[in-house]
């Protein structure tokens, strides 16, 4: 019987030391539980279909250059924070200067400040098994992280525009990158939080992301998600978010590309009243993998749930969904709706798609809905016969079934840079006349 495969002890080997007491600390106790870690294989439930393209070997153990040299010009005006390979680039970042916010990197955090982040990242939500017997790797982040953003609002604080964070990965040779945001949004704050993932070069490379959102009473957090790295990039990403009374938490993801990208996002809703909505867009195309997993947990009574993903493969690649509704027993007058819809293009790619719905409370009104299917023979036709050619038929009809959710990301530059993921998609996957 063949044994079961173990990470490597070349990712437990010790990561740089300048960082706060506290931090070192508790990325040591993540290091520590990391021992002997069993690796996800076709049997774990959560990585059923991408654990063969998981692929961690001792070459991309070794931590990327924190000092590497980078192009970080950007056309982005406004609030903007430059990371590479997971350190914090601050001649490269235009830092908000906005009363009640705080921005600050890990490496530059008092003790104080570095305690409330460790505390912070100790009761985080994104390093837990959503279920029994899935493995969350961004314990890996949690032992490995070299810096990474400590985000803060005090009460009443309202963020007038994005705050952007470019995060920057130079795969030149192999190794690994962890990148690491924490935000507490204080009670009544209000922001839009963007992730840029984008990468440069050509080696095998892994980045292992965590974001932690900390919503207190009537804070309104938006985060909006766009991965465009390079094809030999493994991304996995992991987002948690907990929410107090009233607030409100919105998600907008989109991603391309990749040989292994995953994303995990667990919401819990904690106080009564508090609402989340989630949207996703991913398109893939060749061999490419994509997976994402999504958790809602209604904990408090009278919360609201809306989530919306929406993917498109092509050629031989592979979508997944999963995304799981759970109604806690105390969670009454709860309200939940979670719909995905998939487009396939060609006879050889394949989506998986799993919504569940797990409900212990007996007032809720929930529901869940999934549909895999192709472009239909009788409207190219019509389209045809307007005038149109194939190709265009087939990027009208496309465009139309995922448009809806990328014109709802709240992001100018965002969803003009989704609009040109798509193109290009289009270019490659309808190439006939």
């Amino acid at each position: 019987m063949k044994s079961a495969s173990t990470l490597s002890s070349a990712f437990l080997q010790p990561a740089g030391q300048t960082l706060p007491a506290s931090l070192l600390a508790l990325r040591f106790d993540r290091a520590s539980a990391l021992a002997d870690l069993v690796l996800p294989s076709r049997k774990t439930e959560n990585w059923k279909y991408s654990a063969k393209h998981l692929k961690l070997t001792d070459d991309m153990a070794s931590t990327l250059p924190l000092d590497a040299s980078v192009e970080t010009a950007t056309d982005i005006s406004g609030y903007t924070i430059v990371l590479v390979n997971g350190v914090v680039r601050p001649l490269a970042s235009s830092y908000p200067t906005l009363e009640g916010l705080s921005v600050q990197r890990f490496r530059d955090l008092s003790e104080d400040d570095a305690t409330l982040a460790a505390d912070l990242m100790k009761i985080s939500i994104s390093d837990q098994p959503a279920k029994a017997g899935s493995v969350n790797l961004s314990l890996l982040n949690g032992a490995r992280f070299e810096d990474g953003l400590l985000i803060q609002l005090q009460p009443g604080t309202v963020v007038d525009q994005p705050l952007f964070v470019i995060h920057h990965t130079t795969a030149n040779h192999s190794g690994s990158a962890y990148p690491c945001i924490l935000v507490a949004a204080g009670n009544n704050s209000q922001l839009t939080l963007v992730e840029d993932y984008v990468s440069s070069g050509d080696s095998p490379v892994m980045v292992n992301t965590t974001t932690e959102f900390s919503l207190g009473d009537g804070a309104n957090v938006t985060s909006v998600r766009l991965n465009t790295e390079g094809q030999t990039v493994q991304h996995m990403g992991t987002t948690g978010v907990r929410q107090q009374r009233s607030s409100r938490f919105e998600s907008h993801s989109v991603g391309f590309v990749g040989t292994l990208r995953r994303h995990d996002l667990h919401v819990r809703l904690e106080g009564e009243g508090s609402e989340c909505k989630l949207n996703g867009v991913v398109v893939t195309q060749g061999t490419q993998h994509y997976d994402n997993h999504t958790t809602i947990e209604h904990v408090a009574a009278n919360c609201n749930s809306e989530e919306t993903y929406r993917n498109i493969a092509a050629d031989k690649s592979h979508a997944v969904f999963n995304g799981r509704i759970h109604i806690h027993q105390d969670a009454q007058k709860s309200n939940a709706n979670m719909s995905n819809k998939n487009l396939l293009l060609t006879y050889g790619a394949e989506i998986d798609t799993k919504p569940e719905l797990e409900i212990y409370a007996d007032d809720v009104l929930c529901a869940h809905g999934a549909t895999i299917g192709q472009l239909d023979k009788e409207s190219i036709f019509y389209l045809l016969s307007r005038g149109l050619s194939r190709r265009d038929a087939k990027v009208l009809l496309t465009m139309a079934f995922i448009n809806e959710l990328v014109d709802l990301i709240p992001v100018e530059q965002v969803r003009d840079a989704a609009h040109i993921g798509l193109n290009q998609f289009f270019d490659q996957a309808f190439q006939e006349g």
